[in-house]
Protein backbone atom coordinates (compact mmCIF):
# COMPACT_ATOMS: atom_id res chain seq x y z
CA UNK A 1 0.00 0.00 0.00
CA UNK A 2 1.46 3.67 -0.88
CA UNK A 3 1.77 6.24 1.47
CA UNK A 4 -1.14 8.16 -0.78
CA UNK A 5 -3.63 5.00 0.47
CA UNK A 6 -2.41 5.04 3.44
CA UNK A 7 -2.59 8.45 4.72
CA UNK A 8 -4.17 11.50 3.39
CA UNK A 9 -1.38 13.18 3.46
CA UNK A 10 2.03 11.82 5.37
CA UNK A 11 4.09 15.24 5.49
CA UNK A 12 1.94 17.59 5.03
CA UNK A 13 2.01 20.03 1.73
CA UNK A 14 5.50 22.53 1.57
CA UNK A 15 4.87 25.91 -0.34
CA UNK A 16 6.93 28.03 -1.62
CA UNK A 17 4.32 31.01 -3.41
CA UNK A 18 1.96 29.54 -5.76
CA UNK A 19 3.72 26.35 -5.79
CA UNK A 20 3.11 23.16 -3.35
CA UNK A 21 4.79 19.99 -3.20
CA UNK A 22 2.71 17.02 -2.21
CA UNK A 23 2.22 13.31 -2.91
CA UNK A 24 -0.70 12.89 -5.51
CA UNK A 25 -4.15 11.85 -2.97
CA UNK A 26 -6.20 10.74 -6.14
CA UNK A 27 -6.05 9.30 -9.66
CA UNK A 28 -6.70 12.16 -11.27
CA UNK A 29 -3.71 14.14 -9.77
CA UNK A 30 -1.41 10.46 -11.02
CA UNK A 31 -3.07 10.95 -13.99
CA UNK A 32 -2.28 14.17 -14.72
CA UNK A 33 1.89 13.48 -13.97
CA UNK A 34 1.77 11.08 -16.24
CA UNK A 35 0.17 13.61 -18.46
CA UNK A 36 3.07 15.81 -18.09
CA UNK A 37 5.75 13.28 -18.43
CA UNK A 38 4.23 12.86 -21.74
CA UNK A 39 4.33 16.61 -22.81
CA UNK A 40 7.98 16.64 -21.52
CA UNK A 41 9.72 13.18 -22.22
CA UNK A 42 7.75 12.59 -25.61
CA UNK A 43 6.85 15.75 -26.83
CA UNK A 44 9.35 17.98 -26.03
CA UNK A 45 12.20 15.74 -25.92
CA UNK A 46 11.48 13.25 -28.69
CA UNK A 47 11.26 9.98 -26.57
CA UNK A 48 9.35 7.05 -28.87
CA UNK A 49 5.53 6.39 -27.50
CA UNK A 50 3.95 3.10 -27.57
CA UNK A 51 0.88 3.02 -29.96
CA UNK A 52 -0.94 3.59 -26.40
CA UNK A 53 0.78 6.30 -25.17
CA UNK A 54 0.30 8.38 -28.54
CA UNK A 55 -3.61 7.88 -28.29
CA UNK A 56 -3.64 8.73 -25.14
CA UNK A 57 -0.84 11.27 -24.29
CA UNK A 58 0.25 9.40 -21.11
CA UNK A 59 3.62 8.28 -20.06
CA UNK A 60 2.35 4.83 -18.49
CA UNK A 61 4.15 2.00 -17.01
CA UNK A 62 3.70 -0.81 -15.09
CA UNK A 63 5.24 0.24 -11.78
CA UNK A 64 2.77 3.68 -11.41
CA UNK A 65 0.66 2.15 -9.46
CA UNK A 66 3.33 0.83 -7.16
CA UNK A 67 4.97 4.67 -6.82
CA UNK A 68 3.70 7.42 -4.70
CA UNK A 69 4.00 10.31 -7.09
CA UNK A 70 5.27 13.44 -5.95
CA UNK A 71 4.01 16.67 -7.47
CA UNK A 72 4.66 19.91 -7.77
CA UNK A 73 1.25 21.68 -7.98
CA UNK A 74 1.08 25.43 -9.20
CA UNK A 75 -2.26 26.92 -7.77
CA UNK A 76 -2.12 30.09 -10.30
CA UNK A 77 -3.06 27.55 -13.26
CA UNK A 78 -6.83 26.66 -13.02
CA UNK A 79 -7.28 23.44 -15.04
CA UNK A 80 -6.19 20.61 -13.06
CA UNK A 81 -4.06 19.26 -15.83
CA UNK A 82 -1.71 22.25 -16.07
CA UNK A 83 -1.79 22.91 -12.35
CA UNK A 84 0.80 19.34 -12.02
CA UNK A 85 3.92 21.54 -13.26
CA UNK A 86 6.75 18.78 -12.00
CA UNK A 87 6.71 15.09 -10.67
CA UNK A 88 8.61 12.43 -9.36
CA UNK A 89 8.12 8.66 -8.57
CA UNK A 90 8.88 7.12 -5.22
CA UNK A 91 8.59 3.71 -4.71
CA UNK A 92 10.15 2.12 -0.93
CA UNK A 93 11.55 -1.28 -0.44
CA UNK A 94 8.63 -2.53 1.55
CA UNK A 95 6.29 -1.61 -1.27
CA UNK A 96 8.16 -2.73 -3.88
CA UNK A 97 8.45 -6.11 -2.66
CA UNK A 98 4.76 -6.93 -2.89
CA UNK A 99 4.26 -5.38 -5.91
CA UNK A 100 6.28 -4.80 -9.08
CA UNK A 101 9.70 -4.88 -7.74
CA UNK A 102 12.35 -1.84 -8.83
CA UNK A 103 12.10 -0.36 -12.17
CA UNK A 104 15.85 -0.33 -11.59
CA UNK A 105 15.72 -3.48 -11.60
CA UNK A 106 15.49 -4.18 -15.20
CA UNK A 107 18.50 -2.47 -16.41
CA UNK A 108 20.94 -3.34 -13.30
CA UNK A 109 21.57 -5.97 -10.90
CA UNK A 110 20.84 -4.38 -7.53
CA UNK A 111 21.52 -7.05 -5.05
CA UNK A 112 24.12 -5.05 -3.05
CA UNK A 113 21.40 -2.37 -2.61
CA UNK A 114 18.74 -4.85 -1.33
CA UNK A 115 21.61 -6.03 0.92
CA UNK A 116 21.35 -3.05 3.03
CA UNK A 117 19.65 -3.14 6.19
CA UNK A 118 16.39 -0.64 6.75
CA UNK A 119 14.21 1.12 4.13
CA UNK A 120 15.25 2.14 0.72
CA UNK A 121 13.70 4.26 -1.80
CA UNK A 122 13.83 3.93 -5.55
CA UNK A 123 13.43 7.54 -7.35
CA UNK A 124 12.87 8.28 -10.97
CA UNK A 125 10.80 9.91 -14.04
CA UNK A 126 11.47 13.31 -12.76
CA UNK A 127 10.40 15.99 -15.10
CA UNK A 128 9.18 19.82 -14.71
CA UNK A 129 7.22 21.68 -16.87
CA UNK A 130 9.73 23.50 -19.04
CA UNK A 131 8.36 27.15 -18.12
CA UNK A 132 9.49 26.55 -14.31
CA UNK A 133 12.00 24.42 -14.76
CA UNK A 134 14.19 26.26 -12.77
CA UNK A 135 16.22 26.09 -9.56
CA UNK A 136 13.27 27.31 -7.12
CA UNK A 137 11.28 24.06 -8.10
CA UNK A 138 13.56 21.55 -8.11
CA UNK A 139 14.66 22.67 -3.97
CA UNK A 140 10.62 22.28 -3.87
CA UNK A 141 10.51 18.49 -5.11
CA UNK A 142 14.23 17.95 -3.22
CA UNK A 143 12.14 19.34 -0.11
CA UNK A 144 9.18 17.21 -0.35
CA UNK A 145 11.92 13.84 -1.11
CA UNK A 146 13.66 15.04 2.51
CA UNK A 147 10.39 14.89 4.23
CA UNK A 148 9.57 11.60 2.32
CA UNK A 149 13.64 10.55 3.11
CA UNK A 150 12.78 11.81 6.96
CA UNK A 151 9.36 10.06 7.23
CA UNK A 152 9.78 6.77 6.44
CA UNK A 153 13.34 6.79 8.19
CA UNK A 154 14.82 6.05 4.55
CA UNK A 155 18.52 4.81 4.75
CA UNK A 156 19.47 4.84 0.95
CA UNK A 157 18.08 5.72 -1.94
CA UNK A 158 18.67 5.29 -5.98
CA UNK A 159 17.60 5.03 -9.17
CA UNK A 160 18.27 6.04 -13.22
CA UNK A 161 19.10 8.77 -13.99
CA UNK A 162 19.75 9.96 -17.94
CA UNK A 163 21.91 11.95 -20.78
CA UNK A 164 20.37 12.96 -23.73
CA UNK A 165 21.18 10.85 -26.76
CA UNK A 166 22.00 7.24 -27.12
CA UNK A 167 25.47 7.40 -28.74
CA UNK A 168 28.23 6.77 -26.01
CA UNK A 169 30.70 7.90 -27.79
CA UNK A 170 29.46 11.34 -27.82
CA UNK A 171 29.07 10.76 -23.96
CA UNK A 172 32.19 9.34 -23.14
CA UNK A 173 33.38 13.02 -21.57
CA UNK A 174 30.53 12.96 -18.77
CA UNK A 175 30.54 9.20 -18.64
CA UNK A 176 33.53 8.29 -18.28
CA UNK A 177 33.86 11.36 -15.14
CA UNK A 178 31.26 9.63 -13.44
CA UNK A 179 33.19 6.24 -13.89
CA UNK A 180 36.28 7.76 -12.60
CA UNK A 181 35.45 10.05 -10.20
CA UNK A 182 32.07 9.04 -8.70
CA UNK A 183 32.25 4.97 -9.21
CA UNK A 184 29.98 3.83 -6.17
CA UNK A 185 32.66 1.13 -3.42
CA UNK A 186 32.25 -1.93 -3.84
CA UNK A 187 29.55 -3.31 -1.68
CA UNK A 188 27.39 -0.85 -2.60
CA UNK A 189 27.70 -1.34 -6.61
CA UNK A 190 24.99 -1.51 -9.15
CA UNK A 191 26.43 -3.26 -12.05
CA UNK A 192 24.20 -3.27 -15.39
CA UNK A 193 22.66 -5.81 -16.46
CA UNK A 194 24.38 -7.99 -19.18
CA UNK A 195 23.90 -7.78 -22.52
CA UNK A 196 22.81 -4.14 -21.69
CA UNK A 197 26.25 -3.29 -20.06
CA UNK A 198 27.69 -0.39 -21.93
CA UNK A 199 31.29 0.88 -20.64
CA UNK A 200 31.58 3.77 -19.10
CA UNK A 201 35.19 4.43 -18.84
CA UNK A 202 35.95 5.55 -22.47
CA UNK A 203 38.72 7.99 -21.37
CA UNK A 204 42.11 7.54 -19.80
CA UNK A 205 41.20 9.39 -16.11
CA UNK A 206 44.68 11.42 -16.69
CA UNK A 207 42.79 12.76 -19.77
CA UNK A 208 39.34 13.98 -18.43
CA UNK A 209 38.98 17.69 -18.53
CA UNK A 210 37.25 18.21 -15.08
CA UNK A 211 35.56 21.18 -15.87
CA UNK A 212 34.37 20.38 -19.11
CA UNK A 213 33.22 16.92 -17.92
CA UNK A 214 30.92 18.58 -15.02
CA UNK A 215 29.53 21.12 -18.19
CA UNK A 216 28.41 18.38 -20.01
CA UNK A 217 26.65 16.64 -17.07
CA UNK A 218 22.77 17.07 -17.06
CA UNK A 219 21.50 18.95 -14.18
CA UNK A 220 19.49 16.41 -12.33
CA UNK A 221 22.67 14.25 -12.24
CA UNK A 222 24.84 17.38 -11.09
CA UNK A 223 21.73 17.79 -8.19
CA UNK A 224 22.51 14.27 -7.49
CA UNK A 225 26.20 14.68 -6.85
CA UNK A 226 25.79 17.62 -4.96
CA UNK A 227 23.99 15.42 -2.45
CA UNK A 228 26.98 12.86 -2.76
CA UNK A 229 25.80 10.29 -5.22
CA UNK A 230 27.60 7.45 -6.40
CA UNK A 231 27.07 5.83 -9.72
CA UNK A 232 26.89 1.90 -10.36
CA UNK A 233 29.13 0.33 -13.02
CA UNK A 234 28.61 0.52 -16.45
CA UNK A 235 25.52 2.73 -18.29
CA UNK A 236 22.64 1.59 -20.32
CA UNK A 237 21.10 2.40 -23.55
CA UNK A 238 17.53 3.58 -23.48
CA UNK A 239 15.84 3.53 -27.08
CA UNK A 240 13.03 4.13 -26.14
CA UNK A 241 13.80 7.35 -24.46
CA UNK A 242 16.50 8.13 -26.60
CA UNK A 243 18.83 8.28 -23.72
CA UNK A 244 21.44 6.86 -21.66
CA UNK A 245 20.97 6.09 -18.27
CA UNK A 246 23.27 5.71 -15.28
CA UNK A 247 22.28 4.77 -11.90
CA UNK A 248 22.37 6.67 -9.24
CA UNK A 249 23.06 5.73 -5.26
CA UNK A 250 22.69 8.50 -2.54
CA UNK A 251 22.76 7.57 1.11
CA UNK A 252 20.62 9.73 2.57
CA UNK A 253 22.53 11.34 6.10
CA UNK A 254 23.95 14.31 3.77
CA UNK A 255 19.88 15.18 2.47
CA UNK A 256 18.78 14.56 5.98
CA UNK A 257 21.38 16.80 7.90
CA UNK A 258 21.20 19.63 5.09
CA UNK A 259 17.39 19.61 4.99
CA UNK A 260 17.33 19.57 9.01
CA UNK A 261 19.63 22.24 9.13
CA UNK A 262 17.80 24.71 6.67
CA UNK A 263 14.12 23.87 7.71
CA UNK A 264 14.08 22.24 11.48
CA UNK A 265 14.00 18.94 12.89
CA UNK A 266 10.58 19.00 13.77
CA UNK A 267 9.50 19.28 10.52
CA UNK A 268 9.73 15.61 9.69
CA UNK A 269 9.59 12.91 12.08
CA UNK A 270 10.11 9.28 11.08
CA UNK A 271 7.67 6.54 11.77
CA UNK A 272 7.78 3.06 11.82
CA UNK A 273 7.39 1.32 8.88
Amino acid sequence: MTAAETFDDPFGGIHAGSLEVRLARTEDEVDAAQALRYRVFFEEMGAVPTAAMRRHRRDVDAHDASFDHLLVIDHTRAHPYESVVGTYRLNRRSVALGRSGFYTAGEYDIADLLAVEGEIMELGRSCVDAELRNRATMALLWRGIAAYVFYYDVGLMFGCASMAGIDPDALALPLSYLHHHHLAPEGLRPRALPGLYTPMDRIDAAEIDLRAARLALPPLIKGYLRVGAFVGDGAVIDRQFRTIDVCIVVMTDWVTSKYRHHYGADTYRPIPV
